[in-house]
């Protein structure tokens, strides 16, 4: 048996979490298994698995191993896939999307999608949080912050420009800020659990300026901040991406517009690294790129949703 078969029986082994079952699925007896199992953990010289009378689980090692395994059995398929003549790509592709953005703004570019490659299955979750590509088993993310895990490769979409906006509902009532200075007498909506986000730079006539944000209101999530905005609760700084078509018909205002607000990170899609790069994964980022090129989202308004924040 090479080593790719081996690698195969492992995995059906830790998918099954019993030799009993994995033989089952791969027509083979559990002794013949257990032995080919032994021969990989004497060859690598490493314990993969624990054993016990109930359960089979990985050792620190044996997840390591068969985080690779995946990546090399598959890299394997993709590329086979991919010299095939005509091949279209196909199969589930696994995205993670930051619940404001990929609802307002990504949902809406893929009905396009679908229809140009009606034999990928897409599976989307949403989360605001940074999710562990390689430990989730996702394909591909876009995000909206900074990327710190090097073992991914990221791709650039799009920047992120920064803006500082209210409703006339709240200026109204509170006045309009004309320095950062006079910030800290408004109602600022904060980021929770994300301090460098609350930190508001600007460069202006006096130079550099910078003010941590101290909000009696904050959220986790982009669009909870956004509708209490809209609501007239208080002043947010977003990514121009989310807001701008609000600002351009009138429902919110940008504010401080004589000072320049860094931009934050750009808008990425990040994918694991693999010698062959699945068409799947090929194929969705290169449609997202062109998407950003001239995203229709930006010319008018898109439509509140209904998820849960």
């Amino acid at each position: 048996m090479d080593r790719q078969e081996t690698m195969g029986v492992f995995l059906s082994v830790v998918e099954e979490g019993d030799f009993s079952a994995a033989a089952r699925r791969l027509r083979m007896t559990p002794s013949a298994v257990s032995k080919i199992i032994g021969r990989l953990e004497s060859r690598l010289g490493v314990r993969l698995l624990q054993r016990s009378t109930r359960r089979i689980s990985l050792t620190a090692e044996g997840s390591s191993y068969a985080d690779s395994a995946r990546r090399i059995l598959n890299d394997i398929k993709e590329a086979e896939i991919a010299i095939k003549p005509g091949a279209e790509p196909r199969g589930r592709l696994r995205v993670s999307l930051p619940s404001a953005f990929g609802h307002r703004l990504i949902v809406p570019m893929l009905p396009a999608f679908i229809d140009r490659y009606p034999a990928i299955e897409l599976e989307l979750m949403f989360t605001d949080a940074i999710v562990d590509l390689l430990a989730e088993e996702t394909d591909v993310a876009v995000r909206v912050a900074a990327q710190s895990d090097s073992r991914l490769v990221m791709r650039r979409l799009a920047p992120n420009h920064r803006v500082i906006c209210a409703s006339a509902q709240y200026l109204e009532k509170h006045g309009i800020p004309m320095t950062p200075g006079d910030l800290q007498h408004h109602t600022c909506l904060g980021i929770t659990s994300r301090g460098g986000l609350n930190i508001w730079e600007f460069d202006g006539p006096d130079g550099p300026q910078s003010m941590r944000i101290r909000s009696p209101i904050e959220a986790n999530s982009t669009e909870a901040l956004r509708r209490l905005a809209l609501a007239g609760v208080g002043i947010i700084r977003m990514s121009e991406i989310l807001v701008g078509p609000d600002i351009r018909i009138g429902r919110l205002t940008a504010l401080l517009t004589g000072y320049n607000h860094h931009d934050g990170p750009p808008i990425c899609a990040v994918y694991p690294p693999g010698r062959i790069l699945s068409p799947r994964v090929r194929v969705f980022v290169d449609f997202l790129a062109e998407q950003f090129t001239n995203p229709p989202w930006l010319r008018s308004a898109p439509q509140d949703v209904g998820h849960t924040v």
